[in-house]
């Protein structure tokens, strides 16, 4: 099939899953990326009037980006041609990019060309397409679930702008899921359905905003729902917890119940005790919390309740954190799991989180005092007249590098913040506070 017979529009055969078929073929059909796509927003605006640069689409499965691609080239009368870099290399990129030239030589239409999962071609593949992006024989739309900066390279990227797209929410999939069912071509609504609205948030909740997903566990549950003797489907929670294979928890994300567990979670954590830590970590996440609030939560108890008793602990989260991003659901919760355990059982200080609050009231009560002049830095010769940076003393020409100096405002001097507990690595920061206290000044050796 050539290009003049590649079909443009949305319409999906009537026998593909539901989740084709129920692709919006518009902006005002589009649910979710209100901060891409809302009224007057840049992207909307430059969509609606036909003008759009080349983009690289980065968001996770399900999530419009496949749609959004369509939806320009519909919106700006391009041709549309798609294809995945799973199953294409050069020979169907020349093929492609040949045509696109015959398209705007004989039709004057231009050619916007998507190649889907962007970032499984190599850097050849990708370097293919800049020329004919920069003469204008195509507009280039790229979709990826990995982070560009590294997964395609610097010319393509700055040739594209990124635009970000986010995991939709309960409500945007709650909006696709009452869509489809009461769509008569498209959807469910040739069906005579009644459905539990708790089934229906449950299909919402553990889809973790993924627009396919959702629709192919509402198409599962309907089809496999038997019809009763006046034909309708009378579809139950238990039938939605069977088709996400999850079931329900007693959770609202955005109600007390979600505050209660994150605080057992963190106490957990800072009671050492692992194995509440895991079970409470285990019970956000089945009941469908966003595992990167978790992970973000871990990695401040990693500073407020560990500090510096065990530096690792602020790496652990942030690795945890970088781990989840990297490989996703379900593997990921692992890595989660790990670093729970992991602060769990870190020796514990506070001594960082009280440090810096009483550094902010000083800051709070004192305002912006000056900074003394013997530790400013001197770049001119006026500075220097002025006295910036006279008297200082270089630590690195005194014994242990350490040489007894004054470094806060006058009007502070003498205050202590950090007071390093007697637990884990602390115990050693402790001491070597002490014993350079108690040294007295040294000449330069």
């Amino acid at each position: 099939m050539d290009l003049f017979e590649r079909p443009r529009t949305l319409e999906a055969k009537k026998d593909a899953p539901l989740a084709d078929r129920m692709r919006p073929g518009s902006l005002d059909d589009f649910f979710g990326q209100k901060h891409l796509l809302g009224h007057g927003s840049v992207l909307r605006s430059a969509i609606e009037s036909g003008e759009v640069c080349s983009l690289l689409l980065w968001g996770p499965p399900g999530t419009g980006k496949t749609t959004l691609a369509h939806i320009i080239a519909k919106s700006s009368n391009y041709h549309f041609v798609s294809f995945s870099a799973v199953t294409s290399g050069i020979k169907e990129i020349k093929q492609v990019i040949q045509e696109a030239a015959a398209q705007k030589s004989l039709t004057r239409q231009k050619t916007l060309l998507f190649i889907d999962e962007i970032h499984r071609f190599n850097k050849a593949q990708q370097d293919a397409f800049l020329p004919h992006i920069e003469n204008g024989t195509i507009t280039f739309v790229g979709a990826t679930t990995e982070n560009p900066s590294f997964e395609v390279v610097a010319p393509l990227l700055s040739r594209a702008r990124v635009v970000v797209l986010e995991l939709l929410d309960q409500d945007d999939l709650l909006a696709i899921l009452h869509r489809a069912l009461a769509d008569e071509k498209k959807g469910m609504g040739k069906h005579t359905i009644e459905i539990d609205p708790r089934a229906l948030r449950h299909i919402a909740r553990y889809s973790h905003g993924d627009a396919r997903v959702a629709l192919n566990a509402l198409e599962l549950v309907v089809l496999t729902t038997t019809p009763d003797a006046k034909g309708q489907r009378t579809i139950s929670l238990a039938q939605a917890e069977e088709a996400m294979q999850k079931k329900s928890l007693l959770y609202d994300k955005d109600g007390e119940e979600h505050y209660n567990l994150i605080s057992a979670l963190h106490k957990s954590m800072r009671g050492s005790d692992p194995d509440a830590a895991l079970y409470w970590l285990a019970r956000m996440l089945e009941a469908g919390e966003d595992p990167l609030y978790l992970a973000r939560r871990m990695v401040r108890f990693a500073s407020e309740d560990i500090g510096n008793a065990d530096p690792r602990a602020l790496q652990v989260a942030i690795s945890a954190k970088e781990a989840f991003h990297f490989i996703g659901l379900p593997e990921g919760k692992l890595a989660l799991a790990q670093a729970a355990a992991y602060l769990a059982t870190a020796p514990k200080s506070n001594a960082i989180y009280t440090a810096y609050a009483s550094a902010q009231k000083d800051v709070k009560r004192e305002g912006a005092l000056p900074v003394p002049l013997h530790i400013r830095n001197a770049p001119t010769e006026l500075m220097g007249k002025l006295g910036y940076g006279k008297e200082y003393r270089y630590a690195h020409h005194y014994s242990n590098a350490y040489v007894k100096q004054d470094y806060l405002p006058e009007k502070l001097l003498g205050r202590t913040y950090y007071r390093p507990s007697e637990r884990g690595f602390e115990k050693i920061i402790k001491e070597r506070l002490q014993k350079w206290k108690g040294e007295s000044k040294k000449k330069p050796e």
